[in-house]
């Protein structure tokens, strides 16, 4: 049997996630892109094929360099995420609040293709603190 590529293997999880998610107007869909530099999200209305809105990481003004967040209601722990996973938190909140401005809370996440870990968890995290329903 032949090995499969990462690409061919990000490809395959692709097109079975796209299988099953499709946006409409009133549940839009929250697309990702992912670089080795930035990281990128579209709110998409399948029906029409058309993009409401778009963010990235280019349109923050103040970058963070690390994000504390509680994994613990007691508060005791704290975990430090890197400049990479805080950056995409705050392209999910810029990005829910272009939405909640339009009076949209329900999304449908498109991960990609890409494992929900790290960046792509970060930025689903950012939209839903920042009022976004899944």
């Amino acid at each position: 049997m032949k090995e499969l590529t990462k690409r061919e293997k990000k490809i395959r999880r692709h097109r079975r996630v796209r299988a099953k998610i499709k946006g409409t107007i009133e549940c839009p869909r929250l697309c990702v892109f992912r670089s080795n530099q930035h990281i990128y999200a579209q709110i998409i209305d399948d029906e029409k094929g058309k993009t409401l809105f778009a963010c990235s990481d280019k349109e923050i003004k103040a970058k963070p360099s690390t994000i504390k967040t509680n994994t613990d209601t007691n508060e005791k722990e704290k975990i430090v995420k890197t400049a990479q996973v805080a950056i995409a938190y705050e392209v999910g909140k810029l990005i829910a609040e272009k939405m909640l401005e339009k009076k949209i809370k329900k999304i449908v996440f498109d991960r990609g293709g890409y494992k929900y870990h790290g960046k792509i968890k970060a930025l689903a995290e950012g939209a839903r603190d920042a009022g976004l329903i899944f």
